[in-house]
């Protein structure tokens, strides 16, 4: 095999690749061995035909394709290894020449690995977030506790309030006429839920149980039923039963029905811990999300076409598999949302060109920076995955190539410069 290597504009290279004339002899008689035995002429047992006979009779490229796709994997495999580049697409393949006695030849069009001109990476200044923990939060969250256990009591004492959960009898006209769907039967509404149009909800409260009243409302001008758009209507509404909620008392006895502690005040000082660690959690990701994008800003790349589009087909890919495990086929999911795979594909290509930078930046500091990785960095690393797909580290180990470790050893380098550019990062 020889090779050519030319250089193309945008970070695009195009090999060609030469298989001698014996190797192509060599995959057209496996291509023959393959396909005999389901070729009929008569005269001969099948699976006897001689070669000859078969090329004479259906053509000299009976074998061709069989042959050629037989060789361009090995053969494009041992160029791109030759080539020394970066490859970072799958290959554009195109057949030059392919003919019994002679050198098979074809082109493969690659995407090249951008070199990164790095800006500023070590101190870039960044917005600050704020981690401090309110009442109002720690209340926020103690409200949720005593919204889940709260108790449905049932009112027969006075009218309708914000917040009841009523059940009514409806009936709905326009023009004076009932119209289709407007009409329901001890139908369960929230006040205040906003389920209804307009001021329906609202116009209730002050009603008893048993009360018939009148409401009077306007439906939006962007209502699904083409009839009713921007139309007036009354509906005739009698109120058949108010329920609501009562929350439990904040005291100690409710925290310790719903939690480990004893008294409110340690309860406080549970949520209150919580929150702050989950903001400072959001806070460290989204000082690493400004500072790599302040460092993309300064940075010069050209990303070539190619490497966005695989970027884009595997998160299509991953998105499609997360689907999957949720029991929805790509194919539902597209009918449910009136979109297509290439819609999809579409929306997910500044993601993917974001990830791209990203990984681009983070490469190019972490080789600036000369970061090494050490065994036991890439074994607490393999012990990590193996942990999380409950096998044993040294079964791992003995299970990843040189490429795999290889990549892991890249992975934790882009770890490093993570926790480089952000421990320098000035917040402002």
């Amino acid at each position: 095999m020889s090779l050519q290597v030319e250089k193309l504009e945008k970070n695009m290279a195009k090999l060609t690749i030469t298989v001698e004339a014996d190797e192509v002899e060599k995959a057209i008689e496996r291509a023959y061995q393959k396909q005999k035995s389901k070729i009929s002429i008569p005269g001969f047992r099948k699976g006897k035909v001689p070669r000859k006979m078969i090329e004479k009779m259906y053509g000299t490229g009976v074998f061709y394709e069989d042959a050629v796709n037989d060789m361009i994997p090995t053969a494009y495999e041992s160029a791109a290894n030759e080539s020394e580049l970066e490859i970072v697409s799958q290959p554009k393949i195109d057949v030059v020449q392919i003919e019994a006695g002679s050198d098979f030849i074809f082109t493969a069009e690659v995407a090249v690995k951008p070199e990164v001109e790095l800006g500023e990476y070590a101190g870039v200044e960044v917005p600050k977030s704020d981690i401090t923990v309110t009442e109002d939060e720690i209340t926020a969250e103690i409200d949720k506790e005593r919204e889940q256990n709260a108790r449905i009591i049932t009112v027969e004492d006075r009218a309708v309030e914000d917040g009841d959960m009523t059940t009514i009898d409806f009936e709905g006209f326009v023009d004076g006429v009932a119209f289709e769907g407007g009409k329901g039967t001890d139908y369960p509404l929230t006040i205040g839920s906003h389920s209804f149009i307009d001021t329906f909800e609202e116009q209730l409260i002050g009603k008893n149980i048993g009360e018939e009243t009148e409401v009077n409302v306007t439906f939006p001008e962007e209502y699904h039923a083409e009839e009713l758009k921007g139309k007036p209507a009354l509906f005739k509404v009698t109120i058949k039963g108010i329920k609501k909620k009562e929350l439990p008392e904040l005291d100690d006895e409710f925290v310790e029905e719903v939690s480990e502690f004893s008294t409110v005040d340690e309860y406080k000082e549970s949520i209150r811990k919580n929150i702050q660690e989950k903001k400072e959690t959001e806070a460290k990701a989204a000082k690493e999300d400004a500072v790599i994008a302040k460092i993309i800003e300064g940075a010069t790349m050209e990303i070539p076409e190619p490497m966005i589009d695989a970027q884009v087909n595997q998160m299509a890919q991953d998105f499609a598999r997360r689907l999957t495990s949720q029991g929805l086929s790509p194919e539902q999911y597209f009918q449910y949302t009136g979109t297509t795979a290439q819609q999809l594909q579409e929306q997910m290509k500044p993601q993917a060109v974001k990830r791209i930078q990203s990984r681009l930046v983070l490469e190019a500091i972490a080789a600036k920076e000369n970061f090494e990785v050490t065994e036991e960095e890439l074994d607490k690393e393999i012990a990590d995955m193996a942990a999380a797909y409950q096998m044993e580290a040294d079964k791992l180990k003995d299970l990843l190539t040189d490429t795999d470790k290889d990549n892991m050893k890249k992975d934790i380098q882009v770890k490093k410069a993570v926790e480089f550019v952000t421990s320098n990062a000035k917040e402002v």
